[in-house]
């Protein structure tokens, strides 16, 4: 879509300066990450993860996250979402050969990515502390009560939002709103369920609530999106 209230993930290498911090940001496009040098964090609407040479990131379209890189910054090969893996539900992973794919992605991008489906290999998620914890229940869009699963988990009620705005860069609410526009969004792009019928099993107040979410996540409404009249295709 390229509209400019996205962030751009741009094909190819790029550096990321030393302690370098970006905030919380949303791209359209799909694309994947490979480590090559240095680390970093990112937090995000699949979850935190630290990763090191070596290791992937697949993000799917409309995926907000923020990145923490470390005092040696990161070199990083982005590449397109290859057709297999759009569908997947892994986010995290390691390749064997990241030069060989630096190398052919100099010369064919689209055979970079296809050699990157081949080399892929899902890594467990793993939770690093209780954002992580409630961030998973947040993505699983069942109605809870932050105060209540404070209470459960230990967490004093007036360090919740302030410790899981300081991982992920936004409120638990926030975050919540977010991971159900995109189940809904999913839902009206590939499948046959009504709007009504999916806003009413996503929670939303009504089919006008779940229309200015998916409207506000992705600039296009859901009659657009199930006409097919969005081109989300990299140029």
């Amino acid at each position: 879509m390229g509209s400019s209230r996205f962030a751009d993930a741009p094909l190819g290498l790029l550096d990321h300066y030393p302690h370098e911090l970006r905030a919380r940001h949303c791209h359209d496009d799909a694309f994947v990450a490979v480590v090559l040098e240095g680390g970093y964090q990112e937090a995000g609407d699949e979850g935190r993860f630290d990763v090191r040479p070596g290791d992937a990131l697949i993000h799917h379209p409309f995926e907000s996250h923020l990145d923490r890189f470390e005092a040696k910054g990161a070199r990083v090969l982005v590449l397109g979402l290859p057709a297999e893996l759009a569908a997947t539900a892994h986010v995290r992973g390691r390749v064997d050969d990241p030069d060989a794919l630096v190398r052919l992605a100099a010369r064919d991008p689209r055979a970079a990515a296809a050699a990157f489906a081949e080399q892929f290999c899902a890594l467990p998620d793993m939770a690093l502390d209780w954002p992580d914890l409630l961030a998973h229940d947040l993505r699983r869009g069942t109605p809870i009560r932050l105060g209540e699963w404070a209470e459960r988990m230990g967490v004093r009620a007036e360090t919740l939002s302030r410790g899981f705005g300081a991982a992920y860069g936004c409120t638990p609410k926030a975050y919540r709103a977010d991971a159900r526009a995109r189940t809904a969004l999913a839902a009206i792009r590939t499948g046959t369920e009504t709007f009504s019928d999916i806003a009413h099993r996503l929670h939303f107040t009504d089919q006008a609530h779940m229309t200015h979410a998916v409207g506000r996540l992705s600039g296009a409404t859901p009659g657009a999106w199930r006409r097919g009249q969005i081109d989300t295709r990299r140029g």
